[in-house]
């Protein structure tokens, strides 16, 4: 199926496949130790440095994931993209090749304040572009799969705007209370995520 710039659906799809693996494995890179060190030191080297961007790896890569899970979700039931779908997609895939920058900040400067804001903000924009994608397949129907029901868009409407909300919110947590604060606001994507489809199942 052709979109109406003349795209296949399969094309972005493969594309966003691409830009998406490309951002994993550009996470995976930044977990290094400094070369040529003496034996004796790299116990010391791999707690204090490997393993903070081993922290920061499995985050992104979770959040990256799930991006990708919504994304490969949500054009699956696309059956044409239009002129704004397919910037807004291009915006989302422009975050996410960038998502490896603010990852690499927050676990280098993991106690401050801008380096939390700027991961926080960089997710909950992503979601936000997941969301608006996901409403303007809602408001036009000629873009989605006449055989999906309208309630699956709605619903990944719902998980976006609720991924938004805990992420952007943490922002003022980082700068009020802590930036260790903030971080342990995302562990409320879980429950927002599983209130949000339980109440779509019922």
């Amino acid at each position: 199926m052709r979109s109406l710039h003349g795209i296949d659906i399969e094309r972005i799809q493969a594309f966003s496949d691409a830009v998406f693996a490309i951002a994993i494995t550009l996470l995976a890179l930044e977990i290094t130790v400094p070369e040529d060190l003496p034996a004796a030191e790299l116990g010391h080297a791999l707690r204090e440095e490997a393993l903070p961007s081993v922290a920061g790896y499995l985050l992104s890569f979770v959040v990256v994931g799930a991006l990708w899970i919504s994304h490969h979700r949500l054009f699956r039931m696309t059956k044409v993209v239009d002129g704004p779908l397919l910037y807004l997609d291009l915006a989302l895939m422009a975050l996410v090749a960038a998502l490896p920058f603010p990852t690499k900040i927050v676990t280098e400067y993991h106690s401050s304040a801008i380096a939390t804001s700027l991961y926080a903000g960089t997710i909950a924009l992503a979601a936000l572009l997941i969301a608006a994608m996901s409403t303007r397949l809602l408001r036009r129907p000629g873009l989605r799969d006449t055989d999906i029901p309208r309630t699956l868009f709605a619903r990944s409407l719902q998980h976006a705007v609720g991924i938004a909300f805990v992420f952007g919110s943490s922002v003022p947590v980082a700068v009020i209370v802590s930036s260790d604060a903030a971080e342990y606001w995302w562990l409320l994507a879980v429950p927002v995520r599983y209130c949000l489809g339980r109440t779509r199942a019922h």
